[in-house]
């Protein structure tokens, strides 16, 4: 068991807090971490800014270079985080694909929230300038949006402990009590209490 590396991954529909999250555990577990939005906003600097549909297309080329990140990092028997919005059906034949080469053992935490909530947050990531402007999200449409944040909604199914955490309201998070739960699924070690 020792030998396995650990991956967590977190999960969730967009704007429920996700790279932050997984920014803060990959500092509290002193773990690499692979973001999606890190990969795409990097293919967007380095082949430009277009359409909506431009950016769906370096979407996919993003979750391909993501999922061999990880395998190049599981390969190693390197435990790591790995964040993104992932797709519940083609997500979870990835990850049986890398294991069935690679084995590890994962952990996967699901952020949710309220649908009308992610909604307001979306519109104001953008509004506020904190957003990528390769992600062309004032291109999105009600629809889209209803669409993508049902997508992303369930975990994936990897026969592993999933952890869920409700995110509608960030200040009632508990991440002491959140990393304890890391710490006991997943036998890794906790360098930082960040709470």
């Amino acid at each position: 068991m020792a030998d396995r590396p650990t991956l967590v991954i977190v999960t969730g529909a967009p704007c429920t807090g996700k790279t932050t999250l997984a920014r803060r555990l990959a500092t509290a577990f002193r773990l690499p971490l692979i973001e999606k939005d890190g990969v795409k906003e990097t293919l967007f600097d380095t082949l430009g800014v277009r359409d909506r549909a431009w950016s769906r297309e370096l979407g996919r080329a993003t979750l391909a270079l993501l999922f061999y990140f990880v395998e190049t990092q599981v390969a190693a028997g390197q435990s790591l985080i790995v964040e993104s919005n992932f797709y519940v059906e083609p997500a979870t034949a990835q990850f049986r694909a890398i294991r069935a080469r690679h084995d590890f053992a994962s952990t996967q935490i699901l952020l949710q929230c309220e649908p009308h909530v992610l909604a307001e947050r979306f519109r104001q990531r953008w509004a506020t300038g904190n957003r990528h402007p390769g992600h062309v999200d004032d291109q999105a449409s009600a629809a889209d949006l209803a669409a993508l944040f049902a997508r992303n909604a369930g975990a994936l199914a990897l026969d592993d402990p999933v952890i869920q955490l409700d995110t509608t309201d960030f200040a009632r998070v508990d991440y002491a009590a959140l990393d304890v739960q890391i710490a006991t699924a997943t036998g890794l070690r906790r360098y930082q209490n960040l709470a």
